[in-house]
């Protein structure tokens, strides 16, 4: 059961209206990273969740959170109070309220459908889906993925703090992104309340998997340090060695077919066999210009030779043009 306090969590203090900022703000109400996909995030793992700790702790957060999207969507409403009330009344000309909505970067959906309100949108104008709420119903995954998630809203939170010189937003922008600190403090802790935590999940790793360490993107700028070196890691440096997927493997796929499937696969291997001795002449060669690379001549062998000549005679022209530079 909710009940709603009609004091902010946090006072907020707008200087003047500013509709490009409140365009921006839209990122932290229904963003990827806003408090509202935050609330949501936190209730359906609280409900879910069995573990009485983090049942409470989970819906204590997912409940503050929507209090942050309220702080948020009152400074998205007064800072486009102005847009607002014009909108509304129309006191002025049409190119004004035109340049109103066109020139202040305010999000055209936000002004002209929702009129100024703090729309449940991004501020591109996205609409909030629930696609933003990414858990998986297993606490050691969903609480890293937490963790994530406050370090993503607090780094956004810092952003919009460094692009407004309203004092009053900054102090409320301030407050909430330092509440993000406080609940990743409280994730981690719950995270490592579970004994055992790694790997997420049930399963252990299969031996010697959760040890090795590829060196895949090999050239300049390679590096070792404690990610992929030292005692904890087996480091493979060259790729041509043979990793199966099983001590037996070859690394290639492999299917048994019953008698049915695999007669029918060795019909449509036959008739899809491909024959290399042919070069056929294609629709590409037909229409071959400059620029077409090489064609297959065929009949069209004069044609071809005319894009040959010119292809040379452009090689011979650059190689003159670099003779006379260096000469220079």
């Amino acid at each position: 059961m909710f009940m709603h306090n009609k004091r902010l969590q946090y006072t907020v203090r707008v200087s003047e209206p500013n509709p490009k900022l409140a365009c921006m703000m839209l990122e932290q109400f229904g963003g990827a990273d806003g408090e509202l996909a935050a609330a949501m995030r936190y209730f359906t793992q609280g409900l879910a969740e069995e573990d009485p700790g983090r049942k409470d702790m989970l819906l204590d957060i997912a409940t503050e959170e929507l209090s942050h999207l309220e702080v948020i969507g009152s400074i998205v409403t007064m800072l486009n109070k102005g847009v607002r009330a014009q909108l509304s009344e129309q006191q002025k000309a049409e190119a004004e309220l035109y340049q109103m909505v066109g020139t202040s970067s305010t999000s055209v959906k936000e002004s002209i459908l929702f009129g100024g309100g703090p729309a449940l949108m991004d501020s591109a104008g996205v609409p909030w889906t629930a696609a933003y709420v990414d858990s998986r119903g297993e606490p050691t995954v969903d609480l890293r993925s937490n963790i994530a998630a406050e370090s993503r809203a607090k780094i956004v939170y810092e952003r919009l703090i460094g692009i407004t010189d309203d004092p009053g937003i900054k102090e409320a922008l301030g407050f909430l992104m330092t509440r993000e600190i406080a609940h990743q403090k409280s994730f981690e802790k719950a995270l490592h309340s579970i004994e055992n935590n790694f790997p997420p999940g049930k399963l252990p790793g299969v031996d010697p998997y959760t040890d090795m360490y590829v060196n895949a993107s090999q050239g300049e700028g390679d590096m070792q340090g404690p990610w992929n070196s030292g005692e904890q890691w087996d480091r493979i440096d060259d790729l041509n060695e043979v990793l199966p997927a099983d001590t037996g493997g070859d690394g290639t796929a492999s299917v048994k077919l019953g008698p049915g499937d695999g007669a029918a696969m060795a019909k449509m291997v036959t008739r899809l066999k491909s024959d290399p001795s042919k070069d056929p002449m294609t629709g590409s060669d037909l229409g071959a210009g400059p620029g077409a690379g090489r064609t297959t001549k065929g009949d069209m062998g004069a044609s071809q030779d005319i894009h040959q000549a010119t292809r040379d005679a452009e090689k011979a022209a650059k190689a003159e043009r670099s003779e006379s530079a260096d000469a220079q």
